[in-house]
């Protein structure tokens, strides 16, 4: 037996395809936003993309508000968009919130931006510095590799069972939660600790 779909069936077949479609096609399109957001780290709820610079991709992370503030404040903003290379050891809200009370509002005021400033570019490293290349000066420095900061000072960084670590001069640590956060004139790693010089 032959089947002939009825009016009815036919309406019904028409907004079944009215509803669906768009829901397929937007899925698709949802995927393949998926798929091209997949090179682009999430830090702090937004995507890091590898064409913005540092300043641009920072202001988006939600964990990174006081250390742009700090920038802000210290009048680094310029320099950190310019080409570089620079390798950014970015410290999250958390990491500042373990310093002692009042320590983020005594630094953002401007008679202390030279220390700010200090601060700041001791999380700063000239050059790209990837996982790779750190594992590379690691490797040919017995364990541990040496970097010289922007500041002048230097942090040390080497590889755990747990991931990748930092020491500063006064012997805190610090530990690299998301590495390798490429930007256009440089890379960002996480940390969950302030250092300082």
């Amino acid at each position: 037996m032959r089947y002939f779909p009825n009016r009815k069936t036919m309406l019904d077949n028409k907004l079944m395809a009215a509803f669906f479609v768009p829901v397929i096609f937007s899925g698709l399109l949802f995927s393949g936003s998926q798929i091209a957001f997949a090179d682009n780290p999430m830090v702090g709820g937004a995507a890091m993309y590898p064409t913005k610079n540092i300043v641009e991709n920072a202001v988006n992370s939600s964990d990174h508000t006081t250390l742009v503030a700090a920038v802000k404040a210290a009048g680094l903003v310029d320099t950190l968009e310019g080409p570089g290379p620079f390798t950014v050891f970015a410290p999250t809200n958390e990491a500042f919130a373990k310093l002692p009370a009042g320590t983020v509002d005594t630094l953002v005021k401007p008679e202390n931006k030279g220390q700010l400033v200090k601060i700041l570019t001791y999380h700063v490293v000239p050059g790209r510095l990837t996982g790779m290349k750190l594992s590379a000066m690691a490797k040919a420095g017995g364990g541990k590799a040496m970097l010289t900061t922007v500041q002048g000072e230097q942090l040390t960084a080497w590889k755990a069972a747990d991931g990748w670590w930092l020491q500063d001069s006064q012997g805190n640590k610090a530990r690299i939660t998301i590495a390798n956060v490429m930007q256009s004139n440089g890379v960002i790693h996480v940390i969950d600790t302030v250092m300082m010089p």
